[in-house]
């Protein structure tokens, strides 16, 4: 014991925050290696850093004065934790920690002897507030014994430190740079558990560190995506640390270029948060009820009066009606919302009405407005009855499909929750969610559907019916001005230009096709020549795609989102108001007209000194969207709150006010 003891001393050192001590595991025999560990135990409230220290800090720093033919390997550190200060991620220690170097000895060290063993070590020691360089000299006198007796007598306090060090991973890693991504295939059985991973990368400047990691199994390989730091050259290998669970299990992993298998089911690290299926199943119902009475599908559902209507005194066929446009409303959600998974398991930074970022889409369905409208005024009538007008099983089915390919873009209370959460469901679950969403929007229909009394309350067929269709053409043609400016922030003027000639040519052969309809003539041909015109015009649409101007500043100054200048503002100690949307987002427009830019609003930021970072998701930025999966949100609107000082940020309601945004700097 007296032996250990002196092992153990320590040269005196000035008062440090984080007290080290230099210990040997036992002693040495000449030409073997003995384990030294420094000994780390931070004050309450302070912490040390990994090799990497990620944003902020650094490890330690060692300078050995060690005797003839000693050598001192690399320092072996402990699984880390994540630290985020003021936006900054941190790789910490915020409780006694050893770093372990195993040291050769000298082979003509004599037994019996003592080698003096000298180190000037240096470190960093935070809170999060405040850092204090640190350092100390320290010195141990290693007792040198035969071979057959240095195993005789062990610290045991080194079989806990050797345990909280990685494990080799034992199988070949493969990573992948993609774009701004990169990604790691990691050999892990997927009987393995999970419940807290992160990936700590060796080398500094290689991913940005507070961006959020995606997680997911592909059998028996776990696939993780990283965001990379901008400008970062790609890696020729990727070496680092793969944290399984809080408490020290980890794995040290090293990558090879290779193939990495495509995205596999996601682990929600945070999944015991989220509410029970039942409820998130009712959240999306009530989200898709909520939205019939959005303004962004009341185009849409104006069709369906139409027809409900007319089959208000015939049951059976109200019922056709309703399960038709049911079937349509619920297969369109289910398929969006299985597309979404797909091309998310594939690797893409997409989210919820991912499909009104694509310029095209918007094209085509700014031509489907156009002959909505052209039909809703006589211009011609449809080949497939009912519908628009007309009713049928037929025409309620392609109804219900467009109405939830035109309503999922927008969003309102409870959506967001039961989106957010498909992202971190298993499959099965997922889908039931987007289903239970698209029952919810076709459910006032249903109901008139199968309910005499609600269907008796609807007016009764008339000429009335005829005023109404071509009053209907005014929020239908409403619908494709404003498709059109989306289409100008998609794809700039010129884009918009050319789809609107494409638009006019087509309404130009709409109106020959009614022409001989009412003259009884045969149009087959001309509809053939309007769908084939409509078809080449997307097809070459793409082409006259350019870069979108910039959008006005508003009245409140925001500058673009994006990590490093969140990360900034807060290390600043600033407050930021992080406000995410999208030009075909309504609720997003209301919020900004109503609540956000606002002269009270302005006027109580900038007294406080709040820095607004604005993230524009009209195209396709896989950086927001990775911040969007972070906060467990599938779409827009978005608002985070971060206090001032490095608070614990706080999610907005979707729906805000002035008074709940100037609350936020009067508190």
């Amino acid at each position: 014991m007296a032996l250990l003891l002196t092992m153990g001393l320590a040269a005196p050192a000035i008062a440090n925050h984080i007290a080290a001590t230099l210990v040997a595991e036992g002693p040495g025999a000449p030409g073997g290696t003995v384990m030294l560990a420094f000994d780390m135990k931070p004050e309450p409230g302070w912490h040390g850093y990994w090799s990497n220290p990620g944003d902020a800090g650094f490890g330690m720093s060692l300078d050995w004065s060690l005797p003839e033919r000693a050598t001192a390997g690399a320092p072996r550190y402990p699984v880390p934790s994540t630290l985020l200060v003021a936006g900054l991620m941190n790789h910490v220690y915020e409780s006694e920690y050893a770093v372990l170097v195993p040291l050769v000895l000298p082979p003509d060290a004599q037994p019996g002897t003592r080698l003096p063993i000298r180190v000037k070590a240096d470190w960093l020691a935070c809170t999060d507030r405040v850092c204090v360089p640190e350092k100390a000299e320290l010195v141990i006198e290693l007792p040198i014994v035969a071979a057959a007796d240095s195993s005789a007598r062990k610290d045991l306090r080194f079989a806990e430190w050797t345990r909280l060090l990685p494990a080799p991973l034992g199988a070949h890693a493969r990573f992948a740079a993609a774009g701004e991504v990169l990604r790691i295939g990691i050999p892990l059985p997927a009987s393995v558990a999970l419940t807290q991973p992160h990936f700590f990368p060796s080398e500094d400047g290689l991913v940005a560190y507070a961006a959020p990691q995606r997680f997911s199994r592909n059998g028996d390989v776990l696939i993780v995506e990283l965001a990379r730091r901008s400008g970062s050259d790609a890696p020729r290998r990727v070496a680092g640390v793969l944290r399984l669970n809080e408490g020290g299990d980890g794995l040290a992993i090293e990558a090879e270029p290779g193939a990495v298998p495509a995205r596999g089911a996601p682990l929600a690290t945070a999944r015991s948060s989220l509410p029970s299926l039942p409820l998130l199943l009712v959240a999306a119902l009530a989200g898709g009820l909520l939205l019939n009475v959005m303004p962004c599908v009341f185009p849409i559902l104006s069709l369906k009066a139409l027809s409900l209507a007319r089959a208000g005194e015939n049951a059976r066929q109200a019922r056709h009606e309703g399960l038709a446009y049911t079937a349509g409303v619920v297969l369109a959600c289910v398929a969006l919302g299985a597309l979404l998974l797909i091309l998310r398991a594939a690797g893409q930074e997409v989210g919820w009405a991912f499909q009104l970022q694509e310029p095209g889409v918007v094209a085509a369905l700014l031509l489907l407005a156009v002959v909505i409208t052209s039909n809703l005024l006589g211009l011609f009538e449809f080949s497939v009855p009912g519908f628009a007008s007309e009713g049928s099983p037929q025409g309620a089915f392609a109804t219900g499909l467009l109405a939830a390919f035109v309503a999922t873009p927008c969003t309102g209370p409870f959506m967001a929750a039961a989106m957010g959460a498909a992202l971190l469901l298993p499959v099965p679950a997922a889908l039931a969610l987007f289903a239970a969403m698209g029952l919810g929007i076709a459910l006032p229909f249903l109901a008139i559907a199968f309910v005499p009394a609600l269907r008796r309350r609807l007016p009764r067929p008339g000429r009335w019916m005829v005023r109404f269709r071509r009053w209907m053409a005014l929020p239908m043609g409403l619908t494709a001005l404003a498709l059109l400016w989306l289409a100008s922030r998609l794809g700039g003027w010129s884009f918009a230009a050319a789809t609107a000639a494409l638009a006019v040519m087509v309404v130009v052969l709409l109106a020959w096709i009614g022409k001989g309809q009412r003259a009884g003539l045969g149009t087959a041909r001309l509809a053939g020549g309007a769908i084939a015109l409509a078809g080449v015009g997307l097809l070459l649409l793409p082409a006259a795609v350019r870069a979108p101007s910039a959008s006005a500043q508003g009245i409140l100054p925001a500058r673009p989102f994006s990590e490093a200048a969140l990360a900034a503002a807060r290390a600043d100690g600033k407050p930021v108001f992080a406000w995410f949307t999208a030009d075909w987002c309504l609720t997003c427009k209301v919020n900004e007209e109503l609540a956000i830019e606002r002269p009270e609003v302005r006027d109580a930021f900038a007294r406080a000194g709040v820095v607004v970072l604005r993230g524009d998701w009209t195209r396709r930025d896989p950086a927001i969207t990775r911040y969007l999966t972070a906060q467990g949100a599938a779409g827009v609107p978005l608002y985070v709150w971060y206090p001032g000082g490095g608070g614990a940020p706080r999610r907005l309601p979707q729906v805000l006010t002035p008074t709940s945004l100037t609350g936020l700097v009067s508190r």
